[in-house]
């Protein structure tokens, strides 16, 4: 049946991050196993220059995968589609997608009146928008600091998201 995958879509600077952040704990605090899938426009650099997994990298290594005590990263010298990175989340029970605003997968679209950027598509392109604006329509509305019923409405809608 696969993962179900929810992407928080915004234009930089919106706070997509600081909400992700804040939502991951009380979506593990019940029950689920959270994966997060970024996409980073502005240049990934893969480690410190110098460390091993750059030098790997720097070498030509296509894959470079570094494993301590306590976690495992893997370099890979090549762009990734979503739905790529998504197989790294295999034994996830949800998959956030930070950015990739164009993405084919259920998305969450996210706007704050400062920015004066608005939403990066049509609020029928989502199925929920968390901003301070006044919104019309039918769209479920929450603010930035309504994380608790962010993620009730997560857990209640999940069968309803693009699965991976």
């Amino acid at each position: 049946m696969g993962i179900p995958v929810i992407g928080f879509a915004a234009f930089s600077g919106t706070g997509k991050t600081t909400l992700i952040e804040k939502l991951i704990p009380v979506l593990v605090s019940r029950g689920l196993k959270v994966a997060v899938v970024k996409h980073d426009a502005h240049g990934l650099k893969f480690d410190h220059e110098g460390k091993d997994s750059a030098r790997f990298s720097d070498a030509g290594a296509a894959y470079s995968i570094v494993s301590g005590p306590d976690r495992a990263a893997v370099f890979i010298d090549k762009p990734l589609q979503p739905e790529n990175a998504f197989r790294f989340a295999h034994d996830a029970d949800l998959i956030i997608v930070e950015g990739y605003k164009q993405g084919n997968f259920t998305q969450i679209g996210i706007s704050r009146n400062a920015t004066g950027k608005g939403f990066t598509a049509p609020l029928s392109r989502f199925i929920a928008v968390v901003t301070d604006e006044e919104i019309q329509g039918d769209t479920p509305v929450f603010g930035f600091d309504d994380i608790e019923k962010i993620a009730d409405f997560i857990i209640v809608n999940m069968d309803s998201f693009t699965r991976c």
